[in-house]
């Protein structure tokens, strides 16, 4: 990090031990003379070798360095040498290029150095308070000092620790010197604010009274301005760690508001700031809305309602605080709802919206204040149709309330009051409350007013161009144009009223002809972009005044090139640029109120449309509008298409949804029926194993009493075998018994019986139950297969369906893909014909130049239809006398 830039001075480059004795003896100078002109000079020399020898001017000059920034103070030449010494040698220089062994050791010389120089507490704290004491003499020092602090590891920490000091004076010289620190400097505020600096300020100004508090609460919340303002770093984490919430009591002034000392108003005027830090229209959009929110939720605007509507309130502080409450709400439906809700307290109870709409028309009313509450309106319809509609409709016939004051009411009357900068709020205030709102546009149309007795009544849109051609003043006659622009711009309907008066576009081509002075260009320019308005949102619903005929008048009457010279005078005026920059409206003056931050970009949007409308010939505007219709029939087929496409999307999911649903029940179904045949299967098995057993154990009986004779004779070693055969047979029916146990009931009924003896009937009737219940299952099996082939089969459809509506979709995107493809064709050859006609229309003029040049006489397009009038005008008169 280079703050700065020394310059080698003039030391002869020399051995190691030449370049240390010149440093001493340069030490030995400065700490022993008496005269400020050697000092300054021996440090000058210091600061022109501790680049080349750093650590000899690190070891040696430092403490004499710090002396000096002692006892020299009143003297900044060499409180700047020695500050730039000190820098070179705790700073590592970036711009030099070192190889990494070189760059390591300049790492270290200078932790070495850092380590040396906040060893002792006292010498970060003189930095500091050298910007503290000499801030105006030392305004190019800040730098150095905070590129000193910043290198240092621990040395914001330790200056942080300053504020947590059980000693208030070293905790308010903390104050003072972290504020001089944070200064215009990002880095430095971001390493505060994540040294819970946030939460040490709020608990000092919690402790020392909040905005009853001195000036150490005015400390705090200055320090809070320089982490807070244009760092959304800071304010993201401001937010997100709840200290919005903190900011309420704050503003808990109390109902006794008799007694406001200068501290206290101060200190309130900084926490409204601090409030319109974190939601400034400048910051992002997200991080606004998020810290709207959040003021929303935990009451903080609601008591910053309550202190706009209380009495005894500073002006000063009430005009902060409507500026403050405008950007809360601005943008936010939730604020502004809420602050449409609000009522004065008053007999019987008003809005705050005509509480404050009073003091905007009053004259009497300080002229910030006006601003403020006009900027409050601005905020509070900003991107809030159902405001905009609940102001129109104050003034429509039949929602006025003859017996109370609303908002549309004071808005007219200031529209139309003696005072120039009421009529220039009132309707800045109005075109608020119609902008980009179609709807409210035609409202307002239908608004009658009564101008006297026993006469009709005429349309607001009517009296404001009487008040317009009444010649009035420049602010007024500039703020009904203004109204008027917004008001019928992107509104055919409003411009058909407006042309309907056959006074308004003499009235308008007039007042652009003419060569007036300084003052009235504005107004000039005004009007003809009023006209370029009904020109270019012109539906031809008017004979009379149809886009061509607008813009033939034009031609004879002003000239093309001297009306969009004079619809640029507007983007000219030297207030224009500066209402541009941002939308709160701030004025040295009441005389410079002439523009509205939002009507400047309506006038960016409309000058370049306007000019070229009015340079077409009706010839392309024909063309541009049967292109602009082929457009349109090819977006309406597209559009269909796209219909088409989401139904098929639609039904298509539908349809994979059902195959889903029906591909899990047949997975489940599968799953059951293969359990069930496991469990059959384990049933004949076991029905085989007993059927079996039980038909040997029953010929064995029989067998037994007919041949005993036999069974005598056998040899002693056959029947050992037969025995132990029988054994063995015994202990399998053993374990089958076990295991049969675990099974249906009727299984388990039947192994319990046990095995039949041989003097023992068979019980065939249970072995009859269990083959019928063994067929019973083998039908069910046989269902649930019958079950699952048609669920195969319809699958099968629903996925034959699914290829089908796959197969229409691609034709579909395909039709698609060659439409637009057409339409860009289209749109190539359109251009390719603008193209053509310009190059044919620029030959035709060189080639008609060329023959008058000739000699030739050559008559313009203008000079033709004005002969082809005259011979039809003869022919007339022929005919007459025939």
């Amino acid at each position: 990090m280079n703050f700065f830039r020394g310059v080698m001075g003039g030391q002869a480059a020399g051995s190691q031990p030449s370049g240390a004795e010149t440093i001493q003896k340069l030490c030995d100078r400065v700490a022993s003379s008496t005269l400020l002109e050697d000092r300054r000079d021996a440090v000058r020399a210091l600061k022109s070798l501790s680049k080349k020898y750093r650590m000899e001017v690190g070891t040696q000059a430092m403490d004499h360095l710090i002396n000096i920034l002692q006892t020299d103070r009143s003297d900044s030449e060499i409180l700047g040498y020695a500050l730039d010494t000190l820098y070179n040698i705790i700073c590592n220089d970036e711009e030099e290029e070192q190889d990494e062994n070189a760059q390591k050791q300049a790492d270290d010389l200078g932790a070495q150095f850092t380590d040396k120089f906040i060893q002792d507490p006292e010498h970060v704290t003189l930095l500091l308070t050298l910007l503290e004491v000499l801030n105006f003499q030392l305004m190019c020092l800040c730098v150095q000092v905070q590129g000193v602090i910043l290198v240092s590891p621990m040395g914001v920490s330790r200056l942080m620790d300053l504020l947590a000091d059980s000693r208030e004076v070293i905790r308010n010289d903390g104050l003072l010197l972290l504020q001089q620190l944070t200064k215009g400097n990002a880095a430095i505020q971001k390493i505060v604010a994540f040294e819970n600096a946030f939460e040490r300020l709020l608990d000092i100004i919690t402790e020392e009274g909040s905005s009853d508090g001195g000036i150490v609460v005015e400390d705090c919340l200055l320090l809070l301005l320089n982490l807070l303002k244009n760092n959304s770093s800071n304010q993201n984490f401001f937010k997100e760690g709840s200290y919005i919430q903190r900011m309420k009591p704050w503003f808990e002034v109390g109902d006794d508001n008799s007694g406001w000392s200068a501290q206290k108003v101060t200190n309130l005027h900084l926490m409204l700031q601090l409030v319109r830090v974190m939601v400034s229209p400048v910051n992002s959009p997200g991080a606004t809305a998020s810290c709207q929110k959040s003021m929303y939720q935990c009451g903080l605007l609601q008591q910053l309602c309550t202190i706009l509507m209380a009495t005894g309130v500073p002006a000063d502080i009430l005009t902060e605080t409507i500026n403050t409450v405008s950007e809360v709400i601005r943008g936010s439906q939730v604020n502004q709802d809420y602050f449409a809700s609000v009522n004065a307290p008053s007999n019987p109870p008003r809005p705050a919206i005509v509480v404050l709409l009073m003091s905007m028309v009053n004259e009497r009313q300080p002229f910030v204040l006006r601003c403020a509450v006009l900027y409050c309106f601005q905020c509070f319809l900003y991107k809030n149709q159902k405001g905009q509609g609940e102001i129109v409709a104050t003034l429509l016939p039949s929602t006025i309330d003859a017996n109370s004051i609303s908002a549309g009411q004071l808005l007219c009357g200031g529209l139309f009051s003696a005072d120039s900068l009421s009529n220039w709020c009132a309707a800045v205030a109005l075109a608020h409350a119609l902008q980009d709102n179609l709807t409210q546009k035609e409202q307002l149309l239908r608004v009658q007013l009564a101008t006297s007795l026993g006469k009709p009544p005429v349309s607001l849109l009517q009296q404001c161009t009487n008040i317009l051609s009444q010649g009035s003043k420049v602010q007024t006659r500039v703020g009904l144009l203004m109204l008027l622009c917004t008001w019928i711009s992107n509104c055919p309907i409003a411009v058909t009223h407006f042309l309907h008066n056959q006074e308004n576009v003499p009235f308008l081509t007039a007042q652009i002809s003419e060569n007036l002075g300084e003052d009235e260009r504005l107004v000039q320019g005004l009007c003809a972009l009023l006209l370029g308005i009904c020109i270019y949102y012109n539906d031809n619903s008017l004979e009379n005044y149809t886009k061509e005929k607008l813009k033939q008048l034009i031609e004879k009457r002003i000239g093309k090139e001297n009306f969009v010279e004079k619809l640029g005078f507007i983007t000219k005026h030297e207030l224009y640029s500066r209402a541009a920059q941002k939308p709160q409206p701030v004025f040295p003056s009441p005389e410079q109120m002439l523009f509205d931050h939002e009507f400047t970009k309506l006038v960016k949007e409309l000058e370049g449309i306007i000019t070229k409308a009015v340079h077409k010939s009706s010839e392309e505007e024909k063309k541009e509008e049967e292109v602009k219709k082929t457009l349109e029939q090819h977006d309406n087929i597209v559009t269909q298409y796209k219909e088409l496409i989401r139904e098929q999307d639609a039904h298509i999911q539908e349809l994979k949804e059902q195959v889903l649903s029906m591909t899990s029940q047949n997975e489940q179904m599968q799953v059951t029926i293969t359990q069930q045949l496991s469990q059959i299967q384990q049933h004949k098995d076991q029905y085989n194993i007993l059927k079996l057993k039980l038909g040997k154990d029953t010929q064995s009986q029989s067998n037994s009493q007919a041949d005993g004779s036999q069974v005598n004779g056998l040899q002693t070693e056959e029947l050992t075998q037969l025995k132990d055969e029988l054994e063995e047979l015994r202990k399998q029916h053993t374990l089958l018994k076990t295991q049969l146990g675990d099974k249906d009931a009727l299984i388990d009924t039947l192994s319990s019986d046990g095995v039949p003896s041989s003097n023992s009937p068979v019980d065939f009737a249970k072995i009859a139950e269990l083959e019928s219940r063994l067929a019973a299952q083998t039908t069910d099996m046989e269902r649930l297969k019958e079950e699952t082939k048609r669920s195969l089969e319809s699958r099968a459809d629903l996925e034959q369906q699914l290829a089908s509506a796959t197969s229409t979709v691609a034709i579909l995107q395909t039709e698609k893909a060659k439409l637009q493809t057409e339409v860009q064709e289209s749109k190539k050859e359109q251009d390719d014909l603008l193209m053509l006609l310009a190059d044919q229309d620029q030959k035709i003029h060189s080639l008609k130049q060329k023959l008058k040049n000739l000699g030739e006489t050559v008559e313009d397009e203008d000079d033709l239809d004005a002969r082809d009038q005259t011979d039809d005008d003869d022919e007339e008169e022929e005919e007459d006398e025939d």
